[in-house]
């Protein structure tokens, strides 16, 4: 009698813990469930994300270089009134921008081979611009790290000088 009394108190010892065991689980245990019968994803929020992902994508930097900033005009004594690297590109009316379908409207400066064209560069030069200007690579004809602005008249050029300024390449290349 004894024995059967050890076997059926260590019986209900056994099932008092799993007891205790699975109500400790249950208190601690989190589950979710959706009663949403339409299971499909926002596709509105999920495109405004994605527009965001790639707006910040854009601008984020490449590289970064110090160079000298100066300007220049299209028809200066070296020049022949076309960019070096998209030939057909008219700028003889005055153009000082280009538009870039990822960018938008772009200033045009000179770059050295260091920059591949269509290379976009930012930079901050309070005569240029209050806020940062983003420009694209569509010239050659400086040497290292210069940029060369495009400017729209002779008198912009030579008040632009030349000056040393720190810009971030946000694009390598056409599509890069």
């Amino acid at each position: 009698m004894k024995r059967v009394l050890n076997i059926s108190i260590k019986i209900i010892i056994v099932i008092l813990f799993v007891v205790t065991s699975s109500s400790y689980v249950s208190k601690h245990e989190t589950k979710t469930y959706s009663n949403n019968i339409n299971n499909n994803v926002n596709l509105s929020t999920m495109a405004l994300k994605y527009d965001e992902f790639v707006a910040n994508d854009i601008y984020s930097v490449k590289d970064t270089f110090t160079g000298d900033l100066t300007g220049y005009v299209y028809n200066c004594p070296l020049c022949n009134g076309h960019l070096g690297c998209m030939y057909r590109y008219d700028i003889t009316d005055g153009k000082t921008t280009y538009y870039d379908e990822t960018y938008g409207n772009v200033r045009i400066v000179a770059s050295s081979s260091n920059l591949p064209c269509g290379s976009i560069v930012r930079f901050n030069k309070s005569f240029v611009s209050s806020e940062p200007v983003i420009a694209i690579v569509l010239d050659r004809g400086v040497r290292g790290n210069a940029l060369d602005l495009l400017s729209s008249d002779i008198n912009y050029a030579l008040n632009l000088g030349r000056s040393v300024i720190t810009y971030d390449v946000l694009r390598q290349g056409w599509g890069k």
